[in-house]
């Protein structure tokens, strides 16, 4: 075992010893479906769909499907965790909390991703908050695993770099956009993110964490969503939202959803040459 592999192996060791937030093994407020193992070629996460097939047969037998229901916190600022997880049908919001309680999203990782993507970078942990925004399910993984893999497989680090970088261009991009652009642009872009995870034109979320993740008043994400009612682009009803006009909530956000899913696209294509 090579120097660096050890220092990896004894991080992931360390990070496997510590029972703490809810990608932490036997914690009992997520519901793991251990008698339904992950099926072969189901792999339903595009990260997961990208990894070479020997790092697939290697990782298949040890996924985990665990239920994700709305606000469930899967780690808290400062956490190590056991874990890392890839969502398949829910979206999960990085948040950033201030000493004073207010809150402001910086990132949303959906099935295109992976939460736990700056373990393997080497900080141990995150100032961010991961917290599900629309139920669903997720696979999750030994960061005992990911952490192995990453070390000995050029193919697996290429990948996580990969999606690292795209996630970043999100984060830079969102601090841009709630610098210059409106409430009804950010709304838009909110929105864009979530429904092209989702896959499905339906969004369940209240006004109140709405404000929550756009770091804005109520009062404001009612006025703006009511403009976009008007325009014919959703509808809006007791915390469901329909999407009735993606091209033209494109069309009204900013170029920052441009930017971002152009990038996303650019570095994770539907098939990855390594």
């Amino acid at each position: 075992m090579t120097h660096a592999h050890a220092n990896v192996h004894a991080q992931a060791q360390a990070q496997a010893s510590i029972q703490t937030g809810p990608l932490a093994d036997g914690h009992p407020d997520l519901t793991l479906h251990t008698s339904a193992r992950v099926a072969f070629g189901a792999r339903r996460n595009h990260l997961l769909d990208c990894l070479p097939e020997p790092v697939w047969q290697r990782w298949q037998p040890q996924l985990e499907a665990v239920d994700l229901p709305l606000g469930k916190v899967l780690c808290e600022p400062g956490e190590h965790l056991t874990h890392v997880m890839f969502p398949t049908t829910a979206i999960v919001s990085m948040m950033y909390l201030t000493d004073n309680g207010s809150s402001a999203e910086i990132a949303v990782i959906g099935n295109e991703g992976m939460v736990g993507t700056w373990l393997p970078m080497g900080g141990g942990t995150t100032p961010s908050r991961d917290v599900v925004c629309s139920a669903g399910r997720g696979l999750r993984l030994r960061t005992i695993v990911l952490l192995e893999d990453f070390n000995r497989s050029p193919a697996v680090r290429h990948l996580l770099l990969l999606y690292t970088q795209a996630l970043l261009t999100q984060t830079a991009q969102l601090a841009v956009c709630n610098r210059h652009h409106s409430l009804e642009q950010r709304l838009c872009n909110w929105l864009l993110l979530r429904l092209d995870r989702l896959k499905s034109k339906h969004i369940t979320m209240t006004q109140e964490l709405i404000a929550s993740m756009l770091g804005v008043r109520r009062e404001g994400v009612t006025e703006a969503a009511g403009r976009l009612q008007k325009a014919g682009l959703i509808t809006y009803r007791r915390g469901q939202i329909e999407a009735l006009d993606y091209t033209g909530l494109e069309a009204h956000s900013c170029e920052c959803y441009r930017v971002v899913k152009s990038e996303y696209d650019r570095l994770l294509p539907a098939e990855i040459v390594f």
